[in-house]
């Protein structure tokens, strides 16, 4: 054995060795861009070059929407676990158990209340990393319960839909979160109240067929896939190319279906702007 090639040479390779991080580079889904880390974080999650909108946590979107990235936690109803006792390639129970280890919390929504450029506001955000955002009975007891407390204290109602549709795993008991959320929706319409949603990537689906498409106002995120069923599906289906950019929340905004794309940068300022307007609220003095 040659001990200065076996031993000696692996222990100084050791002593020098620097580990790296796993998450020190993202890569940009459009562009192949490999961009820093703590640059894309420190942009809102927005690749610099390619202005690629990256998702983000529930949390994440809160932090950024809120004044001074703190709110107060809208405690939401539980809702009946595995009514169906759904099972697939693995039980329904241990997905459940997966996402929630994965992000953090008990199910796709997570609600918010504070103030938004000063003005109080009610904010529901969908987050697509728990299950693709799926709407279950949990995520419409979140929905109707964001849009009671948006009564009860009189705000703005603020949502930002991100998702791949009803939750299979729940049948047809997902599919009845659709008529129950429009049924909030009306509520707040009746007294008044604005509702806003802002389209991310992606929004399809059920959530597309119920919510997402019954604000005051819709936004998008630049590049956002929106619409009920995928690309794929409709040029299956009807046997034709579709347009450059179809679904995109570009291309429908130039066909009506959504009010404006924003940038997340402008996305705090545009929403209190809309805000204060619908509600006839004075601007507040710079």
């Amino acid at each position: 054995m040659n001990w200065i090639s076996e031993v000696v040479r692996p222990k100084i390779k050791t002593l020098f060795k620097r580990e790296t991080p796993d998450n020190l580079w993202i890569k940009c889904p459009e562009t192949g861009q490999v961009v820093f880390h703590k640059d894309v974080e420190a942009n809102q999650w927005v690749i610099p070059g390619s202005n690629h909108h990256m998702r983000i946590s529930a949390t994440q979107r809160l932090g950024l929407m809120f004044d001074g990235g703190t709110w107060l936690d809208v405690a939401l109803p539980e809702a009946a676990i595995d009514p169906l006792k759904f099972r697939d390639e693995k039980r329904y129970v241990d997905r459940l158990k997966d996402a929630r280890a994965k992000t953090g919390q008990q199910d796709a929504f997570k609600v918010g209340y504070g103030r938004v450029e000063n003005l109080p506001m009610t904010i529901a955000v969908q987050d697509f990393g728990f299950m693709g955002g799926s709407l279950g009975m949990a995520a419409g007891e979140a929905v109707v319960k964001g849009a009671e407390t948006a009564l009860e204290k009189k705000t703005p109602y603020v949502l930002f839909a991100a998702s791949g549709g009803a939750r299979m795993q729940e049948g047809i008991l997902s599919l009845m979160q659709l008529p129950r959320t429009t049924v909030a929706v009306r509520r707040l319409r009746e007294a008044k109240l604005p509702y806003i949603v802002v389209l991310t990537n992606p929004t399809t689906g059920g959530v597309t067929a119920s919510y997402a498409m019954l604000g005051d106002v819709h936004l998008a995120e630049p590049g956002a896939l929106i619409g009920f069923a995928g690309p794929r599906v409709i040029e299956q289906t009807i046997r034709e190319k579709l347009p450059e950019g179809f679904q995109r929340s570009e291309y429908l905004k130039d066909h009506g279906m959504v009010d404006m794309v924003v940038h997340r940068h402008d996305m705090k300022a545009t929403v209190a702007r809309l805000a204060r307007l619908l509600t006839k609220t004075p601007a507040v003095a710079a």
